[in-house]
């Protein structure tokens, strides 16, 4: 942790070298195995069993031994403490405080803490990656390798992409129809750098000699040979790279709308759906995209895509 860390014990905070590198923590779960005739299994979790937590540091200074010496005596009372650090929060008792006296102003002290309560809020959910952050960053690094590359056709295949991922707001959010519009260009990209892949391979393996010299041949076509073997070369590396970077974009969009689900209604309305689906009735925006809708009363039998996330405008349809 970083020296700045706050890290408290009761009404001791610890402070510079007294705050420790890392401080590990987790535990097991306590499991009931059951093995039955034929090798079935039967395990019943019976609940956790929080590890205990330790680190060391070092007082530094005069009040050193003081310092050591007042956690001592916390541990000697064996009074719950409440030990707080960054988001953590536990309630604990000290079971073992070694300290080591090394000169008047320098005390190495190692300490072990058995939780009593975990107070930390748990996590229960995990925030998708930002996918348009990524998008973003691929989209730039993509145009950067197609200018080195300096194929014309390329470059405006790999513009077109650009353009189809900075048209959308949220991919997240977005419908099939609008990340189809990106893949296809970027499907479009892909088939023009198998091409110039091609082309570029069949010019450095077309050399019969170091250099495509050949007996007889003219030095400036010489010449002109090696030159374009040393341009594909270089090529076929940049070629590679975008291959790459356009590849890992399609993967990204093909995730988006991967945990997508579908409802039947006959009629109804999407305040409803939405509430529903979300626990939000102002979210029917995105189930609306998701599906070319501009109308929340639906009309007939349907069937409706959901996208996972749910939209957050408010319930403003925003084209």
């Amino acid at each position: 942790m970083q020296p700045d860390t706050t890290l408290k014990l009761g009404d001791f905070e610890f402070a510079s070298l007294e705050i420790p590198a890392s401080i590990p923590f987790g535990g097991s779960q306590r499991l009931a195995v059951h093995q039955l005739v034929g090798g079935a299994k039967v395990v019943d979790a019976m609940g956790r069993a929080d590890k205990a937590l330790t680190w060391s540091g070092i007082f530094m200074g005069t009040t050193a031994p003081d310092r050591a010496r007042y956690l001592d005596t916390l541990r000697v009372a064996g009074l719950p403490l409440t030990l707080v650090w960054s988001t953590f929060n536990y309630l604990v008792v000290i079971s073992e405080f070694d300290a080591v006296y090394e000169k008047s102003y320098q005390v190495a002290y190692s300490i072990t803490c058995e939780v009593v309560q975990d107070n930390t809020s748990p996590v229960t959910t995990i925030a998708a990656a930002p996918v348009d952050q990524a998008m973003s960053t691929d989209t730039a690094s993509a145009s950067t390798l197609a200018g080195s590359i300096g194929d014309s056709t390329l470059s405006g295949l790999v513009a077109t992409v650009s353009s189809a991922v900075s048209a959308v707001s949220s991919f997240a959010k977005a419908a099939q129809s609008t990340i189809n519009g990106v893949l296809q260009p970027i499907a479009a990209a892909q088939q023009q750098i198998t091409l110039l892949t091609a082309s570029a391979s069949n010019t450095i393996a077309n050399v019969t000699t170091f250099g495509g010299v050949l007996p007889g041949n003219p030095v400036s076509v010489a010449a002109s040979k090696l030159t374009g073997q040393v341009v594909a070369m270089e090529q076929l590396g940049d070629l590679y790279n975008l291959r790459n970077v356009l590849g890992r974009m399609q993967a990204n969009l093909g995730q988006v709308n991967s945990s997508q689900r579908t409802v039947a209604t006959a009629g109804g309305n999407l305040f409803d759906i939405a509430q529903k689906q979300y626990g939000d009735a102002t979210a029917w925006t995105g189930i609306a995209k998701a599906n070319g809708l501009t109308d929340p009363f639906v009309q007939g039998a349907q069937i409706l895509t959901i996208p996972s996330l749910p939209d957050t405008t408010n319930g403003v349809l925003q084209a």
